[in-house]
């Protein structure tokens, strides 16, 4: 078996690829890419059993076949050339795969296709279309607030709802919450399922704003396509939490406030709070928020006031500084309304501009219990 691929082109996508691999693969296979070769196209796969990722590119060959080839030695080898052709003859009874450049031969051992997983095949599958920046939006948004907890596997993604009127996306790890909806996104059906955080992060880096991509969706797998590349990824098994019931919706007190003047005055004052509770508190009176921390251990502390929009009664709340940071870093919005009810229930957070008119984002953060 024998084909001509120009290097750049194949090292640009085999780095898109090398995403998906991990570092302690269960079975050696997957430390290889695997090239399927039929006359002028390729599809080069990589797979970690729960996320594949195929890519196709064009070729100069008369043959076909499939090959596994080691990524590393592979992606190591193509990073060193400039932008040249490449020729790849694989002897197809010992897996022996040389490379001829314009400077010398390159020799390396390859792997039995066979070995590798087979491509997860969805059948009785629904579909849907959404732009590129559309998803990608909505992946900045909410994924930062999904949770790392391994006994709930259901909150360490992003949950979807496409429906005939909307398409919801959350995340939350019990401590914040992201929900972002999108009315100009739906489907003849209502489907609901949870994405992993590993391939969303890879369609976050690949995709093009302007790109519409197709989903494809049963009770297991999730398969994204666009262009010339191919996402499919294992469904998170399980029932997501009922969101809507932690929304408070009776927030009297509202505080509105520049984004960026928060933001850098949470960070300042939080470098002072304790390194294990992040706890800063606000108090909130007239037009005036005191943000405040303080660290017993090492007699630290830090007072900033701001001046801000202010309706409610005076209000004292303590908030873990991290989650502000996070969600003030990714909301996407000049200015926010900061709103709240009592010192004990979730604080919500909205954006004021920068939003699409069909687009509604709300996070939500849970209050910390302040230090008497």
């Amino acid at each position: 078996m024998k084909f001509i691929i120009n290097s750049n082109a194949l090292l640009k996508q085999l780095q898109k690829l090398n995403g998906v691999i991990s570092a302690n693969n269960t079975l050696p296979i997957l430390d290889n890419f695997l090239f399927d070769i039929k006359q002028n196209q390729i599809k080069i796969i990589a797979s970690d059993l729960e996320t594949t990722m195929i890519s196709s590119l064009n070729v100069e060959s008369n043959s076909s076949g499939e090959i596994a080839i080691p990524a590393r030695i592979l992606i190591d080898t193509l990073k060193t050339f400039s932008n040249q052709p490449l020729t790849f003859v694989v002897n197809a009874e010992n897996y022996a795969i040389e490379i001829s450049s314009e400077l010398g031969n390159y020799k390396l051992a390859g792997n039995n296709a066979d070995e590798f997983p087979k491509i997860p095949e969805l059948n009785n599958s629904n579909s849907t279309n959404i732009k590129g920046n559309i998803l990608a939006n909505a992946i900045n948004k909410t994924l930062f607030a999904s949770g790392n907890d391994e006994i709930r596997p259901v909150m360490s993604g992003m949950y979807c709802n496409i429906s005939p009127d909307n398409t919801i996306f959350v995340a939350t790890d019990a401590h914040k919450l992201v929900k972002h909806t999108r009315n100009d996104v739906s489907s003849e059906i209502t489907t609901a399922f949870i994405l992993p955080k590993k391939p969303l992060n890879i369609l976050k880096n690949n995709i093009e704003d302007e790109e519409n991509i197709i989903i494809e969706l049963n009770e297991t797998n999730a398969l994204f396509s666009f262009s010339n590349t191919t996402v499919i990824c294992r469904l998170i098994d399980g029932k997501y939490p009922n969101y809507d019931a932690v929304i408070p919706t009776e927030n009297p007190n509202k505080l509105t406030i520049e984004t960026s003047e928060l933001l850098n005055s949470i960070k300042r004052v939080s470098i002072f709070a304790n390194k294990t509770t992040h706890q800063i508190k606000f108090k909130i009176a007239g037009s005036n928020l005191q943000i405040t921390s303080e660290d017993l251990d090492f007699s630290n502390k830090a007072e900033e006031r701001l001046i801000c929009q202010y309706e409610g009664d005076d209000i004292e709340i303590g908030f873990n500084s991290r989650f502000l940071i996070e969600m003030l870093n990714n909301i996407g919005s000049d200015k926010i309304s900061f709103e709240m009810s009592t010192p004990n229930r979730a604080g919500i957070i909205l954006p004021l501009d920068g939003q699409n008119e069909n687009e509604n984002t709300l996070m939500l953060v849970m209050p910390v219990m302040l230090n008497s």
